[in-house]
């Protein structure tokens, strides 16, 4: 049987689709509604850096607010000392995503399951804490903030200011437009392939001859450099960088807008973010008891799409749906 290592073309052509709907909204959404979608593509791409490890890897983490936060401080740091342009310091952020992504990855894929669940959690404690410890430079939960002038953006001989709402939406959109056809790519290729594989039994993997250790580290490494791009976008874009986005708290969410959008499926952390987001939003403006509306809404969807939204969808009705 003949393997199809490339995205269909009407995958494809539904994922552009996707991104020239949501360009087109950055003309037509209110200035309300284009600030909260600005945040939720942010997040989003967190979510998709989550769903590379745990969706399409198997690997269930509750450790991904530090590579997150490290993307966050690295960009965020660099630029309110060093005085770095927003460049450089993106790049600090990717950076330390990387080098978090291989050290935390090396120690804690020698455990599986429970162990390596409590494993990622403890180094995300630890990350947390340490930013805590040393509050004479990151302010602790109280945070920095980065001020307008540090948030232009040099390209092709033109200067953008990131503190501009239409300019923020439309550097969102780049980067997820960017991590959303990467992910396509990756899943789709030969080694996609056998990091599904690996999910769904590593043993016969191992068999096969494949090294089981290095796709996951790989897998890993490349979430923790996705969720550290996030986090470094948030910084410049959204000009706060505080401990708050290191906490436990985010490493959950993650996990709850993939399964909700649907795990290993590219648009369910879209999906699952954006849902979430505004099941919030409207629940709150109605009454302070919005957490018990979001639980119930969480509920009706666990129940009739248990797996997730698209992953559903994908079950029934659209099995090329990636």
């Amino acid at each position: 049987m003949k393997v199809r290592l490339l995205p269909s073309p009407q995958s494809l052509l539904l994922h552009l689709a996707v991104i020239a709907a949501l360009l087109a909204a950055n003309w037509l959404l209110p200035e309300y509604h284009r600030g909260v979608v600005s945040r939720v593509l942010v997040l989003a791409v967190f979510a998709m850096g989550y769903n590379l490890t745990f969706g399409y890897g198997g690997l269930l983490s509750l450790g991904h607010a530090m590579f997150f936060a490290a993307g966050l401080y690295g960009a965020g740091l660099t630029i309110y000392h060093l005085d770095w342009s927003v460049w450089p310091a993106f790049g600090a952020g990717i950076g330390a995503g990387l080098l978090l992504g291989l050290v935390v990855g090396a120690l804690a894929l020698r455990t599986s399951g429970v162990a390596f669940m409590i494993v990622t959690l403890m180094f995300s404690q630890v990350f947390y804490l340490t930013t805590l410890y040393f509050t004479t430079y990151t302010r602790g939960e109280e945070g920095l903030i980065l001020q307008q002038e540090v948030r232009s953006l040099e390209l092709a001989g033109a200067t953008f200011d990131l503190s501009d709402p239409s300019t923020r939406y439309l550097a969102a959109l780049a980067l997820f437009a960017l991590v959303l056809l990467f992910t396509l790519f990756v899943i789709r290729s030969g080694y996609g392939r056998a990091l599904i594989a690996i999910r769904e039994n590593d043993e016969r993997m191992r068999m096969l001859g494949f090294n089981v250790f290095a796709n996951r580290l790989v897998a890993l490494t490349l979430s923790g450099m996705i969720c550290a791009a996030a986090g470094a976008a948030y910084a410049v874009l959204f000009g706060y960088v505080g401990s708050t986005l290191a906490s436990t708290q985010y490493s959950i969410l993650p996990l709850l807008w993939v399964l909700l959008g649907g795990a290993a499926t590219t648009l369910g952390p879209l999906l699952g973010t954006l849902v979430m987001f505004y099941v919030i939003d409207i629940a709150s403006s109605h009454t302070t008891a919005h957490l018990l509306v979001v639980g119930l809404v969480l509920i009706f969807l666990v129940l009739f799409f248990r797996r997730g939204i698209l992953g559903t969808i994908r079950a029934r009705w659209l099995p090329w749906l990636p």
